[in-house]
Parts: structure tokens; C-alpha cells; sequence
């Protein structure tokens, strides 16, 4: 009888409820039980079954107030939920193993499990992905790990990008610098506000490029920067309406300093029609005076 899961699982069920025979509940005979049944499913690749004994072990060892356990339980039955494509419980799982290992105080496996839920998302659910990751940063930034989130942060911008959601994606990019700068890491903070200018660009947002671009010439880091420089030349090609600069600039050793998703979209530029931006910066330039303005 040990080795049958699901003998293993009825007779972990039986010490779980109360009867006339038993008047308390086992809980560290039963998680033990539930635990060997979880493994033996698995084993067998009866992922629902392995799925719901991994729940019951988790919910055991919560009773046993041992949460890291709880919580590895419950990241065993978000692998098991994937295996079944049911997104949804992915996600839940993950979500539920992060809460217990905060409740361990440990900030780090906490984010960890989000990650590893965003990542499971990725292709099935990459809209809930992306909330996972964004999950995860706050958790470390939350702890003042904000260095241990710049990957996190990357993963998002590029299922961002992925799904054709552009604003998004150069939000993150911003929250990365953000990040960045509040550690000190001036080097990751001026490769993410170059890769959000790239990004509106891509979209073929200039005026949103050059307004983010403004945006981060308020940083003094980023404005004496390469990344700096570079986002300047590449805008000042775009006003031109120079195809030939902007694939020059693009092309440049500060563009393939970047991520390689950023390098894939800034290989690309341009993606509309610039010419149209050069009349319309011509047409700027040739506004009438207005008399009554004495400004």
C-alpha cells in the first residue's frame, strides 16, 4: 500500500477530518502522506491529482505553521497547473507562494516566485505576465533591492513589446531608470531612458519620444551621457526626415550596448514615414508672426 498515491491520499483525508474514532486532526502524519502522494503522482504524470495533493501538503504544513514549506508546496502545484495549461491557477499558485514566503520575511524567494510565474505566463497568459514581474519589482524595491529588479523589469518591457503595447513598455522602461537611479547605477539608468525613447520611436511617436527624450534631459547623468548623445542625434535625424542617419545612428556601438530586444526595434527605425516630420518642422519654422503677440 506506501507507494499507491491514492491510497496514500485517502488515508491522509481520514486524519484530516474529525469522527467518533478520532477526536483531533493529524496534520504532520497527513502532510507527510499528502507530500508522498504529490511526488508519486507526479512521478506518474497524473499532473491534476499531483496538482491537488500539492495543495492539500501545502495547506498541511500552513497548519504546521511552517510557511517556506507551504509556500515550496504551492510553487510544486503552480508547475503542475502549467502542465495543464490552466493559466489561472499558475498565476493564483504564484501569487499564494509569494505570500508565504513574505510571511517568512524573506522578501527575495517571495519575488522569486513571481518571476518564476511571470515567466511560466509568458505565452499562454502574457498579459497576467506582465503583472506578475511588475508584482516582483515592487516586492524588491518594497525591501530597497531595487538592483535585484532591473532583470525583472527588462522581462516586462520585452512581453511588452512582444504584445504590441508600446506606452507600456517604455513606462517600465522608465520605472527601470527609475530603479537604477535609486541606486546608483547611472550606467543601467541611461541605457533605459535611451531604450524608451527607442521604443516610442518604434511606435512612430515622435512627439512622444521627443517629450520623453526632454524629460530625461532634466537628469544631468543622462544628458552627459553616450545614451544621451545618442538619443539627441537620433531625434535630431528624425526632424530631418534623414532615413539615412537614423539607420546610421541606430547602428551605432551605444545602440548595441543596449538589451537585445531594444537592438532587434532600433534596427528597424525607421518605421513610418520621417519625411512628413521634416515638413512639419519646416512649417513650424515658417509660422507667421503674430502681431499681437509683442512677446
Amino acid at each position: 500500500m506506501g507507494s499507491d498515491p491514492e491510497k496514500l491520499i485517502s488515508k491522509a483525508d481520514k486524519l484530516t477530518k474529525l469522527s467518533f474514532t478520532r477526536w483531533s486532526i493529524d496534520w504532520k502524519s497527513a502532510t507527510g502522506l499528502y507530500e508522498q502522494a504529490a511526488n508519486g503522482f507526479r512521478l506518474a504524470k497524473s499532473y491534476e491529482k499531483a496538482k491537488e495533493a500539492f495543495e492539500k501538503a501545502s495547506k498541511g504544513q500552513e497548519m504546521l505553521s511552517s510557511p517556506w514549506d507551504a509556500a515550496k508546496h504551492m510553487e510544486s502545484a503552480a508547475t503542475m497547473a502549467k502542465e495543464l495549461g490552466n493559466w489561472k491557477e499558475v498565476a493564483d499558485f504564484y501569487r499564494r507562494a509569494s505570500e508565504l514566503y513574505n510571511e517568512c520575511g524573506r522578501p527575495q524567494p517571495a519575488s522569486d516566485a513571481l518571476g518564476k510565474g511571470a515567466r511560466a505566463l509568458e505565452d499562454g497568459a502574457p498579459d497576467v505576465a506582465v503583472q506578475l514581474y511588475t508584482e516582483a519589482c515592487a516586492i524588491l524595491e518594497e525591501d530597497g533591492k531595487e538592483q535585484m529588479a532591473f532583470d525583472l523589469y527588462r522581462d516586462a518591457a520585452r512581453v511588452y513589446l512582444k504584445l504590441e503595447k508600446y506606452e507600456d513598455a517604455a513606462t517600465i522602461l522608465i520605472s527601470l531608470a527609475l530603479a537604477a537611479d535609486k541606486c546608483s547605477a547611472t550606467h543601467s539608468q541611461c541605457k533605459a531612458y535611451l531604450s524608451a525613447i527607442i521604443v516610442y520611436l518604434y511606435a512612430h511617436d515622435f512627439k512622444q519620444a521627443e517629450k520623453c527624450y526632454n524629460d530625461c534631459c532634466q537628469v544631468e547623468v543622462f544628458l552627459n551621457s553616450d545614451q544621451g548623445r545618442c538619443a539627441g542625434k537620433l531625434l535630431s535625424a528624425y526632424a530631418d526626415g534623414d532615413v539615412e542617419d537614423i539607420k546610421r545612428v541606430s547602428q551605432s556601438s551605444t545602440v548595441s550596448n543596449l538589451d537585445h530586444t531594444i537592438i532587434k526595434i532600433a534596427r528597424k527605425l525607421p518605421t513610418g514615414d520621417v519625411s512628413a516630420l521634416k515638413n512639419e518642422a519646416m512649417k513650424d519654422n515658417e509660422d507667421p508672426l503674430d502681431e499681437d503677440d509683442l512677446t
